[in-house]
């Protein structure tokens, strides 16, 4: 399994940004190609740039960008300067906090910002607002501030942050021992077959497109990490469905990975194909209305609606709802009009 961390090397002053492993069946690719696939918004200018200013080795020995990554290759791209999301600057962003106490803060983040500071988002993150508004957040294992869990930069909805050591420390825990809750709701490509279900697939990095996460099964299983999700149908809009998915696990695109996995694409989700027409007639007029939906909602169709955990200090179960944002109920609404006069 590929990881990449951005730490510190401090044997030599430079900065390890990215570390790759390869796997044991990769073919020989260079090496400029192969980062592509692994970094995201990076471009083959600047990882020659960096090979020819000496910044990317493998096997701890520097290569120029024409080298031919081999199986087990250890690549690490290392620079003079830390990591950027390292670099973490106050910014005065208004915030939608929904409860605060001393203790901890309930956030309720737009569609559009990135959680935290990392390749391509080094400014106008909710990080970045939250150390402008509050001092002293305690840092996670992970060295981000207040941060107990993370929601994607186009996926909308609820966070809980920590404010102090112990509460990073309980509700992290919560988090870790399934006690908390987390509801989401999704509009999904097709008709789903069941009223309700539970998906269980191992989550983790696409072997060929490492900027997505895949579903292991069977002998490979292993390469992935335990992920439960059970989902259920709201509404039956002809060619999407609304629906529930409450979250056993967290990991990465978890809802938008196995949702693909069931043969459901997130509606509109660019990364997972979900932004082509995956159902439907090929009347020129369907994909016109198709269209205008992605218009409304240009972003994956996927809101953290309802967020439940156990307060660290009072011990009080508390649970926190939210509205579901306007485009993707307009978005709802033009698919429950476009069901009231067709006949599907």
């Amino acid at each position: 399994m590929t990881d990449f961390t951005p730490e510190q090397d401090s044997d030599d002053d430079l900065y390890e940004h990215y570390t790759f492993t390869a796997e044991k069946g990769q073919q020989p690719l260079r090496i400029d190609k192969y980062l592509m696939n692994f970094i995201e918004n990076a471009t083959r200018n600047k990882i020659q740039a960096a090979a020819k200013n000496g910044s990317i080795y493998v096997n701890d020995v520097p290569v120029k960008s024409n080298y031919k990554v081999k199986p087990f290759d250890v690549i690490r791209v290392l620079f003079e300067h830390p990591p950027y999301e390292n670099l973490l600057t106050p910014e005065n962003i208004s915030l939608n906090i929904v409860y605060e106490d001393n203790d901890l803060l309930v956030v309720n983040k737009d569609a559009g910002m990135v959680v935290h500071p990392g390749h391509g988002n080094y400014s106008g993150t909710l990080i970045n607002a939250l150390i402008y508004h509050f001092d002293n957040l305690p840092n996670n294992s992970s060295n981000r501030p207040g941060l107990v869990h993370r929601i994607d930069k186009d996926t909308s909805g609820l966070l809980v942050i920590a404010k102090n050591e112990e509460t990073m420390t309980h509700l992290a825990k919560q988090f870790f021992d399934k006690t908390s809750e987390r509801e989401y709701v999704a509009i999904v490509w097709g008709n789903m077959e069941e009223d309700e279900g539970t998906i269980e697939g191992n989550i983790g990095r696409h072997p060929k497109n490492r900027l997505q996460n895949t579903v292991f099964y069977g002998d490979d299983e292993d390469k992935g990490k335990p992920a439960v999700t059970h989902y259920k149908v709201l509404e039956r809009l002809g060619y999407v469905t609304l629906v529930s998915c409450k979250l056993e696990t967290g990991r990465t695109h978890q809802i938008r990975v196995h949702m693909k996995h069931l043969g459901h694409t997130l509606f509109n989700d660019e990364r997972y194909g979900g932004e082509k027409i995956l159902k439907g007639t090929t009347f020129t007029k369907y994909k016109q209305f198709v269209e205008n939906c992605f218009k409304i909602l240009p972003r994956q169709a996927l809101h953290a609606k309802t967020l439940g955990f156990t307060h660290p200090k009072t011990g009080k179960f508390m649970r926190f709802d939210s509205e579901i944002p306007q485009d993707m109920q307009q978005c709802i609404e033009k698919w429950r009009h476009y069901v009231k006069h067709q006949e599907m």
